[in-house]
């Protein structure tokens, strides 16, 4: 017999808001249940940073409806306890060390005593910075510095944790840490909005996505779920030219339904049989004169996905 979903910590219903003739939520509604990572994406301009300051009771949306722990965060104390925040640029004093950064930001949250040790020990324990606790912030990487900010914003153990770009300007090591931390807050029961354009790290943690564009949730849902409706059976098929083709070859490039990489040189497109379409494609470009560095054959990314959604258009 399943368990229950449990209710939602946070949701937001058909919320709505405008700053004067400039749209930035056009009805967006999804919810975020405890132990549940959602990772909210989206370009610029689509209108994350106005929800998270409705979710962070920052801001009254015009119309509509956010609920945190049952309450109105833009009204309701209670209900924006219930929130840890951890925004994209650092809230911490570099003068200080770890310890003292935790003990102040704890104190701050009202936290006395016994009651202010514990915390700061398990928030040191699950960020897993407990070995840099008498470090000076301003000396630790970027990536230890992440994670003592993610510290900073767990000590009055939340309910709910928003992190804005928590990866941002750190290296892969620091990546995956900052990912283990999540994880572990996760199988505590935290709920986690994370938003991020880190789509690799979206896809390895998130339990589910909801793409923002133009105010409006474009798609939502488990990411293995919404690559399969959006791609089925195809395989990304990535070429490394050696040279830049000329107008003609171009042409025929988009006639073949590929469009240009993000880098250099590099042309991509969709096939279902995608080892087969890339010997192909090997086999006429070198007849046509065009050297291929390398095919590269994967399966769709959210990567693949977010351009579907940015660009409005459908897989076939």
């Amino acid at each position: 017999m399943s368990r229950p979903e449990p209710e939602p910590i946070l949701t937001v219903a058909n919320a709505q808001h405008a700053y004067g003739a400039q749209v930035a939520l056009r009805g967006v509604t999804l919810s975020v249940r405890p132990g549940e990572i959602y990772a909210l994406l989206g370009p610029n301009g689509a209108g994350k940073t106005t929800l998270i300051r409705g979710v962070c009771g920052r801001l009254k949306p015009d119309a509509g409806e956010v609920r945190l722990a049952g309450g109105d965060p833009f009204r309701d104390a209670t209900a924006r306890a219930a929130l840890g925040l951890v925004p994209q640029s650092l809230a911490l004093y570099g003068h200080m060390t770890v310890a003292e950064n935790l003990d102040v930001f704890g104190r701050l949250c009202g936290l006395r005593g016994e009651a202010l040790a514990g915390a700061v020990a398990r928030a040191m324990d699950v960020c897993r910075i407990s070995e840099r606790a008498d470090q000076l912030v301003r000396r630790l990487s970027g990536g230890f510095q992440r994670r003592v900010n993610i510290a900073a914003a767990v000590l009055h153990a939340p309910r709910l944790l928003v992190l804005d770009e928590p990866t941002v300007g750190v290296d892969l090591p620091a990546r995956e840490a900052i990912g283990g931390v999540l994880r572990a807050l996760r199988a505590e029961g935290v709920a986690i909005l994370l938003v991020t354009h880190d789509l690799d790290q979206a896809g390895d943690l998130a339990d589910r996505v909801g793409f923002l564009r133009d105010g409006v949730l474009a798609c939502e849902g488990e990411p293995a779920a919404l690559l399969a409706q959006a791609f089925g059976d195809q395989m990304e098929v990535e070429l490394d030219l050696a040279a830049e083709p000329d107008a003609d070859q171009e042409a025929w490039f988009v006639g073949q339904g590929m469009f240009r990489g993000s880098a250099p040189g590099t042309w991509v497109g969709l096939a279902v049989d995608g080892y087969g379409a890339a010997r192909r494609l090997d086999e006429r470009l070198r007849k046509g004169g065009l050297a291929v560095r390398e095919i590269r054959v994967r399966r769709p990314t959210l990567q693949d996905l977010f351009t579907l959604v940015a660009d409005d258009r459908r897989a076939a």
